[in-house]
């Protein structure tokens, strides 16, 4: 059965509808307001799915409102849309132009509509995305202290670290208590915490950025947050196995916290210690450790799912 898609290249002001790659469109308000003319729009097509591109933000009001009228989404990769552009031919840039791209890449791929996120999980994220801003605040505002010497200058390094400080208390008491609210998220934070090194930040992060943990395979959650090595062979060639893409965020605290679980967990130790010894390089072994935690996080989380009653 076709699906009819709509395609919305999305802007801080205004958003541009079209259906399928070159098919009717529909201009709006990025608003409340204007947002009503494009559900009107797309009923009126009979439209199945809506794909748009996750821009940061700007899409956030345009995805709740659509789904909230019962419109399904899907959220896309700007990057995977552009390059599918490109190998296709199309190199002109317009929003009229942009979301026939969308549409046509969302029925190439035969995207399939993104969830929307309950409202426990959206504030869960907007708390642990506020919580790293403080963090690389702080570390911004440290590091520019170092280098100043006039004593005025100084001082008014002392009340904005001390803001962040007491900022950051409180949103990490904000963050346990979201933790201990949710059922799932209390019993994934308890366990994942069984290995040595895994504190709350980081089973916070997982739960808001990584909300599929333990509903994935292994390796899907390890390409999932970019730590999956990618082939790159050709003919007689045996290439390296790099990792990109993903999502940074995760595998960032993952390299930080697996070098801490691998001085606690003799397996982690033994791991790193085999990899040393056949002269890996330091960054493949920390990939190879922080694949290994996530892993092992990803199994203990569908261990758990199955385990806990499902909600009728």
């Amino acid at each position: 059965m076709t699906r009819i898609l709509c395609g919305v290249d999305i802007g801080a002001d205004t958003l541009v509808a079209r259906l399928g790659r070159d098919g009717p469109e529909h201009t709006c308000r990025n608003t409340p307001e204007g947002l009503a003319d494009l559900v009107a729009f797309c009923r009126t097509h009979r439209v199945d799915v809506v794909a748009m591109e996750a821009t940061g933000g700007y899409e956030r009001l345009a995805f709740g409102l659509l789904w909230g009228e019962g419109l399904a989404c899907a959220l896309l990769n700007p990057r995977a849309v552009r390059r599918f552009a490109e190998g296709m031919g199309v190199l002109e840039k317009t929003d009229r132009i942009d979301a026939g791209l969308i549409a046509w890449y969302a029925q190439v791929k035969a995207v399939r509509p993104t969830p929307l996120a309950s409202a426990a999980q959206a504030r869960l994220t907007a708390l642990v995305t506020r919580l790293r801003q403080l963090t690389a605040l702080k570390v911004s505002q440290s590091n520019q202290a170092r280098l100043v010497t006039d004593p005025d200058a100084l001082a008014s390094f002392a009340p904005i670290l001390a803001a962040v400080a007491a900022q950051t208390r409180r949103l990490e008491a904000l963050i346990a208590e979201a933790l201990a609210a949710d059922p799932l998220w209390a019993a994934l934070e308890a366990e994942f915490r069984t290995i040595k090194g895994v504190a709350g930040r980081t089973v916070a992060l997982l739960m808001a950025e990584m909300p599929e943990i333990g509903t994935l395979s292994g390796k899907a959650a390890a390409k999932l947050a970019g730590l999956a090595p990618l082939a790159n062979d050709s003919g007689r060639r045996t290439g390296p196995r790099p990792i990109r893409a993903g999502r940074a965020s995760v595998r960032g605290i993952l390299f930080v916290v697996a070098e801490i679980v691998r001085r606690h967990e003799p397996d982690f130790q033994a791991f790193h210690q085999r990899l040393s010894q056949a002269g890996k390089p330091k960054k493949v072994i920390r990939v190879a450790l922080a694949h290994k935690l996530l892993v092992r996080l990803n199994a203990k989380a569908r261990d758990l799912r199955a385990a806990l009653p499902q909600p009728a």
